[in-house]
């Protein structure tokens, strides 16, 4: 009689249900033809996380050229049978902007590379000598890769977390990039919902970050953020450990109930960012140096946490928050503990420990 297996061997074969895939090589020919076609899908929320500089994608035609093989990448079956790209987003993206099929970029001009000098200035189409040869360009189309079907039958949840994982291994995408690359497999039209709080007046008026930060991502980590702790009842350590993840976690709930589920949380962000538009502006997210008796250096995730935090609580739960922005901002750095290390030097759990509690105090008005 077979034995019983064991309960690691259930949770394991319980697991692997929740995934179906399939594999499949084809032709970069082809897989161009499926997105000329509208088959293969790169959602303009991830499309923007294309940011592989020339040499990079230079290199990587190259390889093809020499017959290298490529490594695999994953799509998504959707209901209708398309395929949706969620992982090997640079690849594809060098692939067809090589080809002059990606909109929003020009042509690829290929740089000198390590073993093809000649490359230098090369591109798909052009005057003899400017361009790939014919048969370049049929060698290039006739390379193969591998193409991982996450099958329709898979859940939502599964989708997200295998993204995670194939991504955490030497990733050079910032942890909202990547999240945000998650969320377009369980609901894209939530995080387009989120890139546009981003942009939105009030918050880039008073979260002024450098353009780098803006490119990778930091504003949209930031209202996501906002989004997950402004109303969160418990805010201590224990309840904050590992952060990221509870954030990744948070942000798929939101996103699989978007759009009626995350309309008051939108509400609220936009009240909290006009009034701190309108009664405090981008001084509240920086320093007060009482002895200069001004504001000073860049933006503060620590105000943050406090400002916008402690408005947003107030909103949420029916409180009055304060106008007096610019006043509670220097009440703020005037507490004992803003002139330590704790602000900047601790980690992100303990410090939103600290500064969630302190801005739900200050922010209410009396």
């Amino acid at each position: 009689m077979a034995a019983e297996p064991s309960a690691l061997e259930a949770e394991i074969l319980d697991a692997r249900r929740t995934i179906s895939t399939d594999s499949y090589p084809m032709s970069l020919g082809e897989l161009t033809g499926l997105y000329r076609e509208g088959e293969l899908i790169i959602r303009p929320a991830f499309q923007r996380l294309f940011r592989w500089e020339d040499d990079q994608k230079s290199n990587l035609i190259e390889s093809i050229l020499l017959g290298i093989p490529l490594p695999s990448i994953f799509v998504a079956q959707a209901d209708d049978g398309t395929w949706e790209l969620i992982d090997g987003l640079q690849r594809v993206s060098t692939i067809l902007q090589l080809q002059g099929e990606l909109p929003g970029f020009d042509p690829l001009v290929l740089e000198s590379t390590k073993y093809l000098r000649e490359l230098d200035g090369k591109r798909w189409e052009g005057a003899v000598g400017e361009a790939l040869s014919e048969a370049q360009k049929r060698d290039f189309k006739r390379a193969k890769i591998d193409v991982k079907i996450i099958k329709r039958e898979s859940s939502a949840s599964a989708k997200f977390d295998l993204f995670q994982r194939l991504n955490s291994y030497g990733s050079v995408l910032t942890a909202q990039e990547l999240r945000n690359a998650m969320l377009v497999a369980v609901d894209p039209e939530f995080v387009e919902w989120l890139q546009a709080l981003a942009t939105s007046a009030p918050f880039v008026d008073t979260v002024l970050i450098s353009e780098r930060e803006r490119k990778e991502k930091y504003d949209e980590d930031l209202v996501l953020r906002f989004l997950f702790l402004h109303q969160k009842a418990d805010v201590s350590t224990a309840a904050l450990r590992r952060f990221n993840e509870k954030l990744d976690d948070a942000a798929q709930v939101m996103a699989a109930a978007h759009p009626d589920g995350t309309r008051a949380v939108g509400e609220v962000f936009e009240r909290t960012f006009s009034l701190i538009a309108e009664h405090g502006g981008s001084d509240v997210f920086r320093k007060w140096n009482a002895e200069r008796q001004r504001f000073e250096g860049g933006f503060l995730n620590t105000a943050f946490e406090v400002i916008a935090m402690g408005v947003g609580w107030c909103i949420a739960t029916g409180e009055t928050p304060r106008t007096d922005l610019v006043a509670a901002a220097k009440e703020l750095w005037a507490r004992p503990d803003m002139s330590t290390r704790f602000a900047t030097g601790k980690a992100t759990e303990q410090r939103l420990a600290k500064m969630l509690p302190i801005g739900r105090e200050l922010m209410v008005e009396e």
